[in-house]
Formats: structure tokens, C-alpha cells, sequence
């Protein structure tokens, strides 16, 4: 899927040039325009693997090997799933994963964030500023976030906590109405009413390919001294994979421009 996360994002209101906004689709496709309007060819395939070794690289798509002098890798990350299908299906219909990209949409709603750490609290912090309830449904009984997040959140009057309670069904059909709920210590399961879900469990970065041929740390992020090389000269990383903060479309493009700069440095030094 070309664009990542963004192409999942209904409405982008901070991306620098687009006063009024604009939808994470239209976004994506003027990008891959502008790309192709320079000569960037698009083969919307999956990498199944990478030969790293030696120059020139090797990218696999399945039997065809692709080579090239220099590799920028901007596979970003995926959210961890909760495993439900309605999730995927609901994706972009009421399910999301950025306050910061989508709170507004929620504006005088209901809303649902399903974590308990940094990020889950800091998301419902974000959705309080246009949501009328955000409820925060965590597995445990007590939040993993810092002290600072927890208690801000604990005297915010919009956030409501659901401890000892997992997700277990998002309803709705063509857009959320509702979730399921199941508390883990008596077995109770009732429904809530929502307007949207905002998953918060953590991210999974896309580095499956590269480990065993680039250094990586313990959580699968490709390790980088200065924000975009990697262990392996000539081959840089950009995007989620190095901005696990921030997350935002415009941090992205940044890291990959500094990518794009390093790997014309390279070819050139290498004649």
C-alpha cells in the first residue's frame, strides 16, 4: 500500500500547505505524482527479501532480484493488532490510530483508546481537546505510562478508566458504533457506545527482511547513529523506522529528504 499509515488517515489538518486539509489518500497520491513527475518508477509488490552483503544490493521481489548502488529503506512500522476482524475492516471507519492526525473528526463524540502506556495516554490527552468522553480500556489494573501522563490524565474529567478489561468485538458495520468489552478478573461482558477506537498497543516495525543483515535493536528497529545510516554503508533508513516520537507525515518526509541527501553524498564520493 502506497503511503503507509497516512493512506489510513481520513483527514490530515497539519501537513504544512493544505489550509483546509486534505485526506490521507489525496496526500499519498499527490506525493506519488510529484515522485513520478521526476522519473520514480512504482512496483507495487512485496520485498520478500534483501542481499546487503556486498555492493551492488539486491532487493527480492519474489524470484526477481532488483540492484542498486544505494538502498534507503521507509518500510515504517504497523500498530499491534488487537486481532479482530472487525478491526481491519473498521480501519479508517471510526478505527485509527493517531489523535494527532484524526481527533478532530471526533469532535462532541465518544471515543475509545484501548493501552495503558506513554502512548495510549498521551493520544487520550490529545482526543480531550474535541472529544466529549474518552474512555481508556486497559488490560491491567494500573497504567504503565510515566507519572507526569498519569496524572494529567487522572484529573482530565473527560477520561474515564476501564482497568482489568480487554476488547474483545468493535460493532458497526459500515462505520463504529459501539465495542465489546470483557473485564478479565469477573468475566463480565457488557458494550459501550462509541463513536471511534483509537488502538494504542504499541507499533511493530517492518524490519522482518533486514535482521540477520543489518544491526537492529531489541525491539526490531534498524539501529542508526545519526538518524538515517544504518550498519551498513550505503544503505540508510527513514521514516517510522527512525522517528519512534513524533510519527507525524511531516517528520517522515523530513527524515527521508536527509536520507535522499546522504545517499547522493555516497554515490558521489564513490564516483
Amino acid at each position: 500500500m502506497v503511503g503507509g499509515q497516512i493512506a489510513l488517515t481520513y483527514q490530515v489538518d497539519n501537513y504544512p500547505g493544505f489550509p483546509d486539509g486534505i485526506t490521507g489518500p489525496e496526500l499519498v497520491d499527490l506525493m506519488k505524482r510529484q515522485a513520478e513527475g521526476f522519473g520514480a518508477e512504482f512496483l507495487e509488490e512485496e520485498a520478500t527479501g534483501v542481499i546487503l552483503g556486498s555492493t551492488p544490493f539486491g532487493v527480492l521481489v519474489d524470484e526477481t532480484e532488483y540492484q542498486g548502488r544505494s538502498v534507503i529503506i521507509a518500510t515504517g512500522s504497523k500498530n499491534r493488532s488487537l486481532g479482530l476482524e472487525s478491526e481491519e475492516r473498521l480501519m479508517g471507519r471510526g478505527v485509527f490510530v493517531c489523535a494527532t492526525c484524526d481527533a478532530l473528526l471526533y469532535e462532541g463524540k465518544r471515543v475509545v483508546v484501548v493501552g495503558g502506556g506513554d502512548s495510549a495516554v498521551q493520544e487520550a490527552l490529545d482526543l480531550t481537546r474535541f472529544a466529549k468522553e474518552v474512555y481508556l480500556v486497559h488490560r491491567r489494573d494500573r497504567l504503565s505510562a510515566c507519572k507526569c501522563l498519569t496524572d494529567r490524565a487522572s484529573q482530565d474529567e473527560k477520561i474515564k478508566f476501564i482497568w482489568n478489561t480487554t476488547v474483545t468485538e468493535i460493532l458497526g458495520e459500515k462505520k463504529v458504533e459501539g465495542v465489546r468489552l470483557s473485564n478479565q478478573e469477573t468475566g463480565n461482558v457488557w458494550t459501550l457506545e462509541c463513536d471511534g477506537v483509537l488502538l494504542a498497543i504499541g507499533w511493530i516495525p517492518n524490519t522482518e527482511i533486514f535482521r540477520g543483515q543489518l544491526d537492529v535493536d531489541e525491539r526490531g528497529y534498524i539501529t542508526s547513529t545519526n538518524g538515517v545510516d544504518t550498519s551498513r554503508a550505503g544503505v540508510y533508513v527513514c521514516g517510522d523506522l527512525n522517528d519512534r516520537r513524533y510519527r507525524q507525515v511531516v517528520t517522515a518526509c523530513g527524515s527521508g529528504c536527509m536520507a535522499a541527501l546522504e545517499v547522493e553524498r555516497y554515490l558521489a564520493e564513490k564516483g
